[in-house]
């Protein structure tokens, strides 16, 4: 019986309708595709096309093996009268890395009408191993093994299935379908609700950067960070007319704060959907951009994709088709100042009919960065099995709406010939950092137990390959700026947003105005002053110290930001990504490193004014604030008083910093 094949450069497995293909896929990679009564399909949801590569394939009468340098897979045809065709994956030393399990199938397929399937796919639990990445999931835990996750985007929570195991491997779950992850005790399986074929990629590396890196080669890395990145981003809730953004932009420079973007944030327009300044509070936007030019500050505007039904745009858009469509029901996706829907960015015409709005009323006025929130889309109700995109099914390919938003941008920006880009997004999924997507942790709480969260969040965003990721310093909801506790947390995620791929300080601070047009319509309101001399003498000199310190770094960040442009490594790293062969680095959660050089261990507990730091073994650390210098493989209890945290350098590097935090 003839169950193995060569095509190509694959190795395909045939038995009882299913046919299995496992190709190398980049460096040290393989890609494995399963279709049920069908031929494996060649479209590909974020993996870029692989360099050439011969693999070594061998064929028995029941066993087949594909050697793609590093890794090498095991396919196992049956055994007895059960049906296997089970997949083994080693490492180039012949270890055991990860495979599928056996009983009581390991690639599920059940059939939908329609043409689809509900695909479950089952691997054994590797002994010992410690999983990380997967995206940005709002839990104070490092170490993913045991967590169950949803694998869709809501507010807060971004879905990028890649993750790297402490066993020495690196796994894609190739797939934008909505589903769910279970990493057990006694299996991983990952769950498709509706799909058209199983979908992963699987690569061995000797050290988590090395797998990093191999990600990154088929994904994409990011652009080069644009020099105004590199420095302190201003917003709040909102900036709801143009003299209040110029006023603020004049104070930062009569005070001689170093400032590089200032964001205005959303219903700045007349409707959702319309794109464009509402005349009443902006009266000259061109003016406004330049004057912000002239004082070295860029301007960064939020854009919805929703489009309400009195929108200017809403009846053409609906015509021509370029609009998420509901399947079942009345053609309302999110309630919020109206009625509105999402415009359909999977749709290469919906694209190019939203940029060329962008283009004329933001693009044309100098404004090169944009803000694109609501971006997972948010709907009001996640019921995805009634959602149709130009892509399909939203329960197929939900997953991609906020990489295809971050490219309408990216595309239309460089084709104006721009290439200093950098957008803010609130998701993304595998792939996005191609487009410049500077993803942000969404509308968190302004506590120290969210503010805990942001440090796992960035961590596991990084690995999963979304290097440039931001929170908002001090969180978003329920901050009240005259109140000393809140203050105090600003301080301290303002400290640790110093060390962040963008400092950005936001929130909808209270209390709150109401704004009302001159029509008498109730318009969104805006939040409590935010600026670094909103929260009294005494704390603003800290915020300006943190401020001019970002600024002391900006060829060290500059460093990183080449680094993830080349090699897709993350800007910042868990410790074990800097120091694999130190164990306790693993599970350090409340601590990383700022590139290779920077550790960075924030106060991120109330009134705390000291805490213990880990140091990893195989380097010494000079302290930034004292010069004193310690080894490392042990902790130690460092003092931080509320004007400072405890900062190291690795073997000494970045001496500039010695005496300045």
């Amino acid at each position: 019986m003839n169950y193995f094949e060569i095509q190509n450069d694959s190795l395909i497995f045939r038995a009882d309708g299913e046919t299995l293909m496992i190709s190398p896929w980049g460096p040290d990679s393989l890609r494995v595709r399963a279709r049920m009564m069908d031929d494996i399909g060649d479209d590909s949801a974020a993996l870029l096309p692989p360099p050439p590569s011969v693999p070594e394939i061998v064929i028995h009468d029941r066993e087949a093996s594909i050697t793609n340098g590093k890794i090498r897979a095991v396919i196992q045809a049956s055994q007895g009268f059960v049906r296997y065709g089970l997949l083994s994956f080693y490492n180039q030393d012949g270890k055991l890395l990860l495979q599928e399990r056996a009983y009581p199938c390991a690639r599920q397929f059940k059939a939908i009408p329609g043409g689809s399937y509900k695909l479950k796919a089952s691997f054994a639990p590797v002994p010992g191993e410690k999983l990380y990445g997967m995206g940005q999931y709002q839990q104070e835990i490092m170490d993913l093994k045991g967590c169950s996750l949803d694998l869709w985007h809501h507010n807060t929570q971004t879905s990028v299935p890649f993750y790297i195991s402490s066993a020495g491997y690196g796994f894609l779950w190739h797939n934008p379908a909505i589903g769910e992850v279970h990493f057990s005790s006694n299996v991983t399986q990952w769950v498709a609700e509706s799909t058209r074929q199983l979908d992963y990629w699987i690569t061995a590396g000797d050290t988590p950067a090395q797998i990093e890196e191999r990600y990154a080669s088929v994904t994409g890395t990011a652009p080069m960070m644009p020099e105004y990145g590199l420095g302190f981003w201003q917003c709040k809730l909102r900036y709801y007319d143009q003299e209040q953004v110029l006023s603020i932009a004049r104070e930062y420079k009569k005070r001689n704060i170093p400032i590089d973007v200032i964001i205005i944030d959303y219903y700045h327009w007349p409707r959702c959907g319309d794109w464009r300044f509402d005349n009443e509070y902006f009266p000259d936007p061109a003016g406004m951009v330049k004057e912000l030019k002239e004082m070295g500050i860029e301007t960064m505007v939020s854009v919805w994709p929703q489009v309400d039904w009195r929108s200017e745009n809403y009846e053409e858009m609906k015509q021509q088709g370029l609009l998420v469509k509901n399947n079942l029901g009345l053609n309302i996706q999110m309630l919020f100042h109206g009625n509105n829907v999402f415009t359909d960015v999977t749709n290469p015409r919906a694209r190019d009919y939203v940029w060329d709005k962008i283009k004329k009323n933001y693009a044309s006025y100098g404004i090169k960065a944009f803000w694109l929130d609501e971006a997972e889309p948010e709907f009001s109700v996640y019921d995805f099995e009634n959602y149709s995109y130009h892509a399909g099914q939203a329960l197929e390919v939900s997953n991609i709406y906020p990489r295809e938003f971050s490219r309408m941008f990216y595309e239309g920006q460089m084709a104006m010939g721009q290439t200093d880009i950098v957008n803010l997004v609130r998701c993304a999924w595998v792939g996005s950092q191609r487009y410049a997507a500077l993803t942000w942790s969404g509308d968190i709480m302004s506590t120290y137990e969210d503010f805990r969260k942001q440090i796992c969040a960035g961590i596991h965003m990084g690995i999963a390959g979304i290097p440039w990721w931001n929170s908002d310093i001090g969180g978003f909801h329920d901050g009240w700026v005259e109140e000393p506790d809140f203050q105090e947390l600003l301080i301290r995620w303002f400290q640790y947003g110093t060390f962040c791929p963008v400092m950005r300080i936001h929130g909808s601070r209270q209390p709150h105005d109401q704004v009302i047009n001159k029509a008498g319509e109730v318009r969104e309101w805006t939040g409590a002053p935010n600026e670094v001399w909103t929260f009294g003498e005494e704390n603003s000199a800290i915020l300006v110290k943190f401020i001019r310190i970002r600024e002391m770094m900006r060829d060290y960040t500059r460093s990183l930001m080449q680094e993830t442009h080349e090699k897709g490594s993350p800007v910042i790293r868990a410790l074990f990504y800097e120091f694999p062969e130190d164990k306790i680095c693993w599970d350090i959660t409340d601590a990383y490193m700022y590139g290779p050089d920077i550790l960075v261990a924030p106060i991120c507990h109330e009134k705390a004014v000291s805490r213990q730091v880990y140091l990893p073994a195989g380097a010494s650390w000079t302290h930034a604030g004292t010069g004193k210098v310690y080894e490392g493989g042990a902790s130690y209890e460092i003092e931080a008083p509320i004007d400072t945290l405890p900062i190291f350098l690795r073997d000494g590097r970045q001496d500039y910093l010695i005496g300045q935090i």
